[in-house]
């Protein structure tokens, strides 16, 4: 099961993921963030991977095409508060890392 928590504040988009996200998850990304990036044309998103437990290949993939949306609109995309749990999976994924996100706010040059 996977949550997916929404807020944006200051042209950021932050994306909090609790739960698992996976194969039977993924579509959560896919099929609503995904989607929604595209509508608005959202250029900063800032995924909080605090609560998240577990991912896999499709996971990140989903995560991915994320990253290829808001690229396509010159944006940046960052991912925070990284568990041990997540860290290794995630270590070869080349999106930025950022401690929280409040420090969005000054690595994505926002005022």
């Amino acid at each position: 099961m996977l949550k997916m928590d929404l807020e944006f504040s200051k042209g950021i988009l932050f994306v909090r993921l609790k739960g698992i996200l996976n194969r039977k998850t993924s579509y959560k990304i896919n099929n609503y963030l995904n989607p929604v990036l595209k509508k608005h044309k959202i250029k900063y998103v800032v995924y909080n991977f605090y609560d998240l437990k577990d991912i896999d290949q499709d996971g990140i993939d989903a995560i991915l095409n994320s990253k290829y949306i808001i690229k396509s609109y010159k944006g940046k995309i960052k991912m925070c508060e990284i568990n041990e749990n997540i860290k290794n999976k995630i270590k070869n994924i080349k999106i930025g890392k950022i401690v929280n996100e409040l420090a969005a706010f000054n690595l994505l040059e926002i005022a």
